[in-house]
């Protein structure tokens, strides 16, 4: 009889679980363990912010399964037949007698496990960054079940008034709404001069303008130090001197991959600090698979190593490796775009693929629109959204797509995603046969009508102009006739306030001889979206101006201040 094969994981969170579920479902005689440091398993780590800004309050519902089964050691065990031992560090792997020695971190006991595979899901560390005053009572990550504990007690006890956020990412800004949300004054401080870096700067931006409404926000500074009293944060310092006064700091600047354990198992450890996997999720060590945020990927836009600590696809990793765990290397993990959405107060914000300053840095030509409209119509209480879309200037191949605003950024991101994943071009998106209904979209879906917005520029029939551009222009004081075609309500509502004509576009024909005598100068078209810019242009092309641009996404993109 053939003996059982023993699959050991390493790591409890999400890919671990994930992997040994799954090798158990493919080999119901397999001994399967989860060495698991944590008290907790399976623990749904990107639901911690929502938990502490009180979405929900039963903490059990982080651990659970969809049905409010709590998976701890009894469930693996009964649900599953999967052993699974918490509170439990892994120490060293010998490769050679394929063995793991494990300690228990309350007992100090010691056990060694044999294993015929392994798979490592050992996570990522937060980064902490070596300024005086880090180890202050005050100052935690928001990276386990302890730390969303603690952040979830300051909240409910309400004897905290103010925090600082040091980090403008997911992270941050998601920790940022939910201590706002317990009554707490909130800074943010990012020393990178935007938030959110997986944005290209002007989406970044209208982002940022939103959280201001809501808390303050520093970028371009740093942290220099943490001051205290008995032991106890009091104050944090910038970089240029300024001096926050706090009673809580949460740093949230990234994490770092976990490979202290493969590295000393003599695994190979990529450039960007992760385990070195192939698309079978194996290892250097053929019988050694790693998943999850401890290990490099490869980027499929791009084909560079990446590093994704994405909980989606720490999932996805999980489930490849324990298949090939059991069944040999059968099945395949590729590769990521990096898709990610987060909330933000009441704001949306998502991206996938390629950013158009990624590119640059990559040296890849890309042509870009954005595309302001609603994501359904107003009767139907329609929000708006911000879209950027990024492709090959060359092959017209969709590379990249970022959406910010209060609508259904998540329906626009996953089909941009399916999109990049297709290899579909701009042509391809054009009369996409896609679902609709006044309560669910536009009868051109916002996302068509950004890829008709690039169609139309690569015909030459739209000829665009961004926000920065245009500004950087009027900084210069160059020469440009900025045209309004808004209502006059509107423009009494909110203008730029820069020396901008206002003509209503149903008054543009017949008011032509308003417009500069010089048909080669400048003129910059818009509205609050753009869609009666870009009528205006073509109304004004065909009158004979040569040099007519249209101000992409309009007022709703414009991120610099305007009067009102």
């Amino acid at each position: 009889m053939e003996s059982k094969k023993r699959i050991v994981v390493v790591g409890g969170s999400a890919a671990g679980p994930k992997a040994a579920s799954k090798a158990r479902r493919i080999d119901e005689f397999a001994e399967v363990t989860i060495i698991q440091k944590d008290p907790e398993l399976s623990m749904a780590s990107c639901g911690y912010p929502y938990y502490v800004g009180g979405f929900f309050d039963n903490r059990n519902q982080l651990l659970s399964t969809p049905t409010g089964v709590v998976r701890d050691q009894k469930f693996y065990l009964s649900a599953k037949g999967i052993r699974a031992m918490v509170s439990t560090e892994a120490t060293s792997i010998n490769t050679d007698k394929k063995i793991i020695e494990t300690q228990n971190i309350i007992t100090g006991e010691k056990e060694h496990v044999p294993y015929d595979k392994l798979i490592l899901a050992t996570g990522a560390t937060p980064n902490m960054p070596p300024i005086e005053g880090v180890n202050l009572d005050g100052i935690t990550t928001l990276q386990s079940m302890k730390d969303a504990d603690y952040l979830r007690n300051i909240r409910d006890e309400k004897k905290i008034r103010k925090a600082v956020i040091i980090g403008g990412g997911l992270i941050g800004i998601e920790t940022a709404e939910a201590l706002h949300l317990a009554g707490i004054d909130i800074t943010v401080i990012e020393l990178l001069p935007q938030l959110l870096t997986f944005l290209d700067y002007g989406m970044a931006k209208l982002v940022e303008n939103y959280v201001r409404s809501k808390t303050n926000v520093i970028t371009g500074n740093g942290v220099a130090k943490f001051i205290g009293e008995n032991g106890k944060l009091t104050a944090v310092k910038l970089q240029n001197g300024t001096e926050i006064p706090c009673e809580l700091a949460v740093i949230a600047i990234g994490v770092r991959p976990n490979v202290k354990l493969a590295k000393d198992a003599g695994l190979n450890i990529g450039q960007l600090g992760g385990i070195e996997v192939d698309e079978y999720m194996q290892t250097s060590n053929s019988d050694i698979y790693a998943v999850g945020d401890c290990v490099e990927l490869t980027n499929l836009v791009f084909n560079q190593k990446v590093l994704a600590p994405y909980g989606d696809l720490a999932n996805l990793e999980g489930r490849v490796a324990g298949e090939n765990a059991v069944l040999g290397n059968s099945v395949k993990f590729k590769g990521t775009i990096q898709t990610g959405i987060c909330k933000v107060f009441d704001y949306n914000v998502g991206a996938t693929g390629l950013s158009e300053d990624r590119a640059k840095k990559l040296g890849i030509k890309v042509e870009t629109v954005i595309n302001a409209s609603p994501d359904k119509p107003g009767f139907m209480d329609g929000k708006l959204l911000v879209s950027k879309l990024i492709v090959d200037d060359e092959t017209c191949q969709i590379l990249g797509a970022q959406c910010v605003g209060p609508g259904d950024v998540s329906k626009q991101i996953a089909i941009w995603a399916m999109a990049i994943q297709a290899k579909m071009c701009v042509e391809d998106m054009i009369n996409a046969d896609l679902p609709y209904a006044p309560p669910f979209s536009l009868a051109i879906d916002h996302s068509i009508a950004t890829a008709h917005i690039m169609q139309n520029k690569r015909k030459k029939r739209f000829d665009g102009i961004c926000a920065h551009d245009l500004k950087q222009m009027i900084d210069n004081k160059e020469d440009v006739f900025l045209l309004d075609l808004r209502g006059y309500d509107e423009f009494e509502q909110m203008r730029l306030g820069m020396g901008e004509t206002l003509i209503p576009l149903g008054q543009l024909r017949t008011r032509l001889n308003e417009l500069p005598e010089d048909k080669n100068k400048l003129i910059v078209t818009f509205c609050k979206i753009s869609l009666r810019g870009y009528e205006g242009a073509l109304v004004l092309k065909a009158n004979g101006y040569t040099n007519v641009k249209v101000l992409e996404g309009g007022l709703a993109a414009w991120y610099y201040e305007r009067e009102k």
